[in-house]
């Protein structure tokens, strides 16, 4: 047994498995694919048994969390992440002042652009609590040998008045590991298998699927993901409010045992694509290439990382069809034309003749059969165009903030409505796992979940419930688009439009 897994069978001793009301609230949607139980999440980060610093220093004695100034100077498989964050900082300075010249940026309410302050990362006043436990065992096909990955979600707080009180600060640092050791075995001697993995978390739905499925061993890290709100600016004569995030991933290299900065999944580098026609017809044919669009379509396409960026900076808010991709960012020419300018990676003829090479080889499309499909598509594959759909102030997962004594409403809900729609078809794969067989890892849209758990979610704002995405067309919005003519509402409400979107709205109560 390894010191990790007593570690967290004792853990599991001193939790008696306590469930508290919130858990039972959101068991349905989460049992045995998220743990965020705000009693239970306490106890593992207050016992020390999940914090970053027992999993990437196990032999340490000390039986306390490292504040900030002391995770990162003290974990050298963390020395390459502040620095990394820094040059990102200066860089994204000079874009805001070259942007918008005659406003000033810096840290704190003097200024009109008001900057994270990166202090915090160095402070013996800050740490990272555990706000949450995620199986995404439904990515095993990004490495079927891992079975797909377990995220362990930190948000950053800072402490004052010797710990009485606690603010949570505007930062998430995942802890990306993989489902499982491929060399790990069970009590007789036999491998774990990917199946086994599955049913610990659905059997238990809590801190016992844990057991056995977590190691601080190199061979079980992956990653570490890094979300920052990096400014707000207030609404001015030059734009609206805006809020933009920055997102970072540091990938575990086991020969240097440190986490080296690498390219975002699937995140397009639109701007070096542009200025390279050689790069640009390459990534046209890749990603348009029968075999590829299949799985673009499916939501399991992966990349290479030769099209692919380090960084993104994320706007918010953002409209229902909003993304860094399109309009403003556009890589297809669109349905908004006035607001979709400029150079393109993709042509509407482009697209129509890929979707229709496609059919001629039988390829059934799932999402994609139009080219508001693949915008959408190309939107929401990747980082950034599905952090800004659905998400609670840049985060599709801020955790509860067990640390509040009276928690307000933007700390009690944990996720976003894109994580728990898409709940069931995670939940899907686990119990496919589970009972051997081969699983359907395919997603829809990242504004509606897939029809497969339409019984589960019917009538909830995840589906076709109050508040739900859906098509304007099935309104009577202009015609129908095929890649969303399954988006309607819930008996007793319509599709209403609620941002500059022609195509996608919101189920509201029909009015007279």
């Amino acid at each position: 047994m390894s010191r990790a897994l007593r570690i967290l069978v004792a853990a599991a001793v001193l939790l008696g498995g306590t469930v508290s009301l919130f858990a039972a609230e959101n068991a349905p949607l989460t049992r045995g694919t998220a743990i965020i139980d705000p009693d239970l999440l306490r106890k593992l980060d207050q016992n020390d048994s999940l914090t970053i610093s027992r999993l990437l220093w196990p032999e340490r004695n000390a039986n306390f969390p490292l504040t900030t100034d002391l995770l990162f100077s003290s974990l050298s498989q963390l020395k390459e992440i502040p620095p990394a964050i820094d040059a990102e900082f200066d860089r994204y300075v000079i874009r805001q002042k070259a942007a918008y010249p005659t406003e000033t940026i810096g840290v704190g309410e003097g200024f009109d652009v008001q900057l994270f302050d990166r202090a915090n990362l160095k402070s013996r006043d800050t740490r990272f609590v555990l706000a949450g436990i995620v199986n995404r065992m439904d990515r095993a096909y990004v490495s079927e040998e891992a079975c797909g990955e377990i995220r362990l979600i930190y948000r950053l707080v800072r402490f004052e008045e010797g710990g009485k009180t606690a603010t949570r600060l505007p930062m998430t640092f995942n802890l990306v590991m993989k489902a499982r050791d491929a060399r790990q075995t069970d009590a007789s001697g036999k491998p774990v298998t990917c199946a086994e993995v599955a049913r610990r978390w659905l059997d238990n739905g809590d801190w016992q699927g844990l057991i056995g499925g977590i190691s601080p061993s190199d061979a079980m890290l992956d990653r570490i993901e890094t979300n920052i709100q990096i400014s707000i600016a207030p609404k001015s004569a030059l734009h609206d409010f805006r809020s933009d995030y920055l997102l970072k991933v540091f990938k575990y290299n086991a020969a240097t045992k440190t986490f080296v900065e690498s390219t975002l999944e699937n995140q397009i580098d639109r701007d070096r694509i542009l200025a390279d026609d050689d790069l640009r017809r390459d990534f046209q044919a890749w990603l348009l290439a029968p075999e590829n669009l299949r799985e673009f379509d499916r939501g399991t396409v992966l990349i290479p990382e030769t099209f692919l960026a380090k960084a993104a900076v994320v706007p918010t808010p953002a409209g229902l069809d909003a993304s860094p991709l399109q309009p403003e960012f556009g890589m297809v020419q669109g349905e908004d034309r006035d607001n979709n300018k400029g150079e393109r990676v993709f042509t509407d003829n482009d697209v129509v003749g890929a979707l229709k090479q496609a059919a001629a080889r039988g390829i059934d499309m799932q999402n994609i059969r139009s080219i508001a499909g693949f915008q959408r598509r190309l939107n929401d594959v990747t980082c950034a165009g599905c952090h800004q759909t659905r998400g609670i102030g840049g985060f599709h997962f801020p955790g509860v903030d067990w640390l509040a004594d009276k928690p307000s409403n933007s700390t009690i809900v944990p996720a976003s409505p894109h994580f728990f729609g898409d709940q069931v078809r995670r939940r899907d794969i686990l119990t496919a796992f589970a009972a051997g067989k081969r699983p359907d890892f395919s997603r829809g849209f990242a504004s509606r979940p897939q029809t497969r758990g339409s019984g589960e979610l019917a009538g909830t704002e995840y589906q076709d419930g109050w508040g739900a995405h859906c098509s304007l067309q099935n309104a009577g919005s202009g015609a129908p688009d095929k890649s969303f003519t399954s988006w309607s509402c819930a008996k007793g409400l319509t599709c209403q439009a609620a941002a500059a979107s022609s195509r996608i709205g919101m189920c509201f109560i029909k009015t007279r």
